[in-house]
């Protein structure tokens, strides 16, 4: 797994998480729900390479 996947699997294991927390998803709907916030979180991570590596 590349660093960008692994930086977007945590961001997006920490929002689901909050997610919960504040019950806007449930449980049970956390299979469908996390590959979506997956999905947005990765892409934008790949969409934004040259802010990244300024920031660094």
């Amino acid at each position: 797994m590349d660093k960008d996947s692994k930086e977007a699997l945590q961001v997006a294991k920490e929002l689901t998480a909050k997610f919960i927390e504040t019950r806007t998803v449930s449980p049970g709907n956390f299979a469908e729900i996390f590959p979506a916030v997956f999905r947005v979180v990765h892409e934008t991570i790949r969409a934004c390479p040259q802010e990244r590596e300024d920031r660094a």
